[in-house]
């Protein structure tokens, strides 16, 4: 566990030493302030920040796989790979740690968003419900943290961040077109589709409903995303 916090350390730091890291944070905390700002601070509007979840949930699916693609795809472009696969660091360690790494960085960037929560019970009169507030901020992380995770596979698997990005995006947008998809697919693949799409799973936890199911179909798929990459981490051993 400690060589997984090391690397997650290494990496989380390493965001902040690169101009994309710094253009990624500025780039979502721009625009969700001017959602704040133009949308969530209407005079005579309702004391809610669900406008701010509901944009910053779609932000987060370009945003989040332009962080993970480096993950493990600039390892194997720059080479340091080999050096990494010959330390005395297990492969799940690698993957935990990068993943981690990646974690730290997601929540850094969401941090500032809290003073919009400072701001809107400043202002507001009546005070609004802190429930849909937290259930908000719940599914931005489980949210991120899935997208990290997916992106962290596609990124062990190539060397092009490129290819990185654009596979954890299509496949993103495939879970979130499965409900439209399942409409003209044959009977006995409908209730896959519906149990894979994320569009009514980020909706209920947007609007304050926490389901069980949603958060363990959330964390699950994360675990499984990140047990990939370190297969896919493993194999390169072999080659």
């Amino acid at each position: 566990m400690s060589a997984a916090l090391s690397i997650a350390s290494r990496e989380f730091l390493a965001m902040f030493r690169l101009p994309a890291g710094w253009i990624v944070t500025a780039l979502y905390l721009l625009i969700s302030g001017l959602v704040f700002g133009l949308v969530v601070l209407d005079p005579g509007g309702p004391a809610s920040l669900r406008a701010f979840f509901g944009v910053s949930g779609w932000l987060l699916l370009p945003v989040v796989p332009a962080v993970s693609m480096r993950l493990m795809s600039e390892e194997l472009r720059s080479g340091t790979i080999e050096p990494l696969l010959t330390a005395p660091v297990s492969d799940w360690a690698v993957a935990l740690g990068k993943y981690l790494g990646g974690a730290l960085f997601l929540s850094a960037m969401l941090a500032p968003t809290l003073v919009y929560v400072g701001v809107l019970f400043a202002v507001a009169d009546p005070a609004p419900d802190p429930g849909p507030i937290v259930a908000g901020y719940v599914t931005l992380l489980l949210t991120g943290l899935l997208y990290l995770a997916a992106g962290l596979f596609f990124s062990s698997l190539t060397s092009s961040q490129t290819l990185a990005y654009l596979g954890t995006m299509f496949l993103f947008l495939a879970l979130l077109a499965a409900p439209a998809g399942a409409a003209w697919a044959p009977g006995p693949v409908r209730p896959a589709l519906f149990a894979v799409a994320l569009g009514p799973r980020i909706a209920d936890l947007a609007k304050g409903v926490i389901d069980l199911s949603h958060a363990v179909f959330f964390l699950s798929l994360s675990a499984l995303f990140v047990v990939l990459s370190a297969l896919a981490i493993e194999s390169r051993r072999w080659r």
